[in-house]
This record gives structure tokens, sequence and C-alpha cells, in this order.
């Protein structure tokens, strides 16, 4: 009896064993199948990320703005609040008249018609101006060594107004020297001065002027503008070149090839 009770605790003892093994062998088959497939979920996620342009990403960040300014609206309209009164507590007064002058420019430079040359040029200035940004921080520097200024005391003040005459705390002027008279006369040149060709830019400006150069020269050659007194007719040329050729080819030519190009349509030519 002894034998045969410890030969069947034996069996059992081997018996739960493989019943762990087999639920260990799930558990494991379990985590692997999840792990494919939050890998597949992450393989996805990043295959459409990469195929999402800047467009679509722009798009996205749009809508998300919009979401939250309706979502702040809904949340201002329920506690009884003034949506716009509570944004115009945020500006402060700088802000507001930056504002103020962005939305003036802006009206300045809705006007698209032609008026003078002088008032075309000034809006092509402008346009330069935004594209090619000046370094205003290395221009005060040259500013201050030039006036024997301390250095950092133009950024500092955020002045651009010549130092040549300053003021001291007792209310006299202070008349500059002849070397500082000097000086500034060689920084601010005018058309009587013979200084020329001493100021060497940067790397920097020189490509920012290059660069510029060549977005107009790419610019004017995509142009195409097409006159309204014009008739589309057959497309017989394959640029603008080609076309104004061919228009003063067909002044001459055209009634003694009309019929022939007709029979070459109907197809009846011999």
């Amino acid at each position: 009896m002894s034998s045969s009770d410890s030969e069947e605790k034996v069996a059992e003892e081997v018996t739960m064993t493989m019943d762990e093994r087999k639920a260990k062998l799930e558990q494991l088959r379990a985590k692997m199948r999840s792990s494919t497939k939050a890998n597949r979920a992450s393989l996805i996620e990043e295959s459409a990320r990469a195929k999402m342009t800047v467009r679509d990403a722009a798009r996205l960040e749009r809508q998300r703005k919009l979401a939250e300014v309706l979502r702040t609206q809904a949340e201002a309209e329920d506690r009884g609040e003034d949506v716009e009164r509570q944004k115009n507590w945020e500006w402060t007064i700088e802000d507001n008249d930056n504002w103020e002058k962005k939305k003036a420019r802006k009206a300045r430079r809705a006007d698209y018609e032609f008026h003078d040359d002088a008032h075309a040029a000034r809006r092509r200035y402008k346009k330069d101006l935004d594209l090619i940004k000046p370094d205003l921080a290395a221009y005060s520097r040259q500013k201050e060594v030039v006036l024997g200024l301390a250095p950092g005391s133009l950024a500092k003040s955020g002045s651009s107004s010549s130092a040549l005459t300053t003021f001291d705390p007792s209310g006299g002027q202070v008349v500059p020297s002849d070397e500082q008279r000097m000086a500034a006369e060689s920084f601010y040149r005018d058309a009587n001065t013979l200084l020329y060709a001493d100021n060497k830019p940067t790397e920097d400006a020189i490509d920012r002027v290059v660069g510029k150069i060549n977005k107009d020269i790419d610019k004017k050659g995509k142009f195409s503008r097409k006159r309204l007194n014009e008739d589309e007719g057959d497309i017989t040329y394959i640029n603008e070149r080609n076309r104004v050729f061919n228009k003063k080819i067909a002044r001459y030519y055209d009634k003694y090839t009309s019929e022939i190009r007709a029979s070459f349509e109907r197809g009846t030519a011999l």
C-alpha cells in the first residue's frame, strides 16, 4: 500500500508540473501575440507619420487650434464670460501697438495698383526688407565702435538715434570731439564723401543677397502672363519666344498655307 500511494503521489506531481508548463506556455503565447499586435500598430502609426506631408501637419495643427478655441468659447459661454474681453486682457500696450502697425502695413500693401515709379520702387524695397532681414545687432556693434561708446550701450537702450550729441544729468549738452565727428561722418556717408569700398560684408550677408537674387531670377523665369486681348486658338508653340515667332510667320504665310492645313486636318491632303 505504501508503494502504490507513493507512485500515485509522484504521478500527481508530474501531472501538475505539465499543467503548469502548459499554462506558462499559454501565457508566453499570449504575450507574444500582444507584443506582435502592438508592434504592428506602432509600425502602421510610424508609416502614417512618414506619409504625412508638411501641409497635412499644418492642417492638423490648424484643426487642433480651432478645436481649442471652440472649447474655450463654449466654456466661457457656460460661465457667462466674454471671450474677446478675456483675450484682450492678456495683451500689453506694446502688443496692441504692434498689432495696429501690422494691420496698417497690411492695409497699405493691399493696394496692388500701379500709381507711379516711386510707389512701385518703395513696395519692392519693403518686400526685399522682409526677405533680407538686416542684422541690427551687428549694426549696433559697428555703431558703438565708430562712435566710441561702451559695448552693449545701444543694444540696452534700444535706440537707433545718433549718439553724437548726448546730455549729462545736470542738463548740459556734451559737445562731441573731432575724432567722434570724423568717425560719424565716415559711418554716415552722403553723396559728398570720397571714401568707398572699405566695408567688407560677412559671408552670411553675401549668401542672403545671392539667395534673394537667385530667387528673383527663378520667379521671373517661371512668370507667365496671359494677355486679355489674345485668343487662345491652337497651341502651335512650345514657349513664349516660339509663340511670338509663329505669330510673325503667320502674318505673311497664313493666306498661302490655310488651305493646306485645312486639308491635313480633314485628311484629304495628297
